[in-house]
């Protein structure tokens, strides 16, 4: 007997879930565990793997036997600039520092919302959130993330 899925968003969001927890929790078993005394650096992403999925299979159950929206146009325009944020990023942190990577991964990603307008609350949400990061990443944690990068280095 087949079973119905009810709930086709639920469902398939609680694949990704599992999928992405799986996927993570493969990885960091390359890594030691270590104790909740002293974590190993295979520990948080233990954790968070295992509650990803957890959630995952709750998410997968829901979509099976409630009722849910069925899933509408996937909104490619979103996927591909958070995912172009992202990389964004990662190539603009060494280069021009974290200041700099924060703008563009801030800037890029807030343009894939058909609502967003760069406004004076947007400008000072954007300030705000890359004095906060700076400050607690790359001050306060120590975070290897350099303030400003090569590119303005001499």
């Amino acid at each position: 007997m087949m079973t119905r899925i009810r709930g086709q968003r639920d469902f398939g969001i609680g694949v990704i879930y599992l999928a992405l927890g799986l996927a993570g929790f493969i990885i960091s078993r390359n890594y030691s565990f270590g104790t909740a005394g002293r974590m190993g650096p295979g520990y948080f992403p233990t954790i968070i793997s295992s509650l990803l999925m957890l959630f995952g299979v709750i998410t997968v159950a829901r979509g099976v036997f409630r009722e849910g929206t069925p899933i509408g146009a996937i909104n490619w325009k979103g996927i591909f600039l958070v995912t172009l944020s992202v990389c964004a990023f990662g190539y603009l942190l060494e280069r021009t520092g974290v200041v700099l990577a924060l703008l563009a991964l801030i800037l890029i990603s807030a343009t894939a919302s058909e609502r967003f307008r760069l406004e004076i609350r947007a400008i000072a949400g954007l300030v705000a959130l890359i004095v906060f990061c700076t400050v607690v990443f790359a001050e306060g944690l120590g975070l290897p993330m350099p303030i400003l990068g090569e590119w303005f280095r001499n």
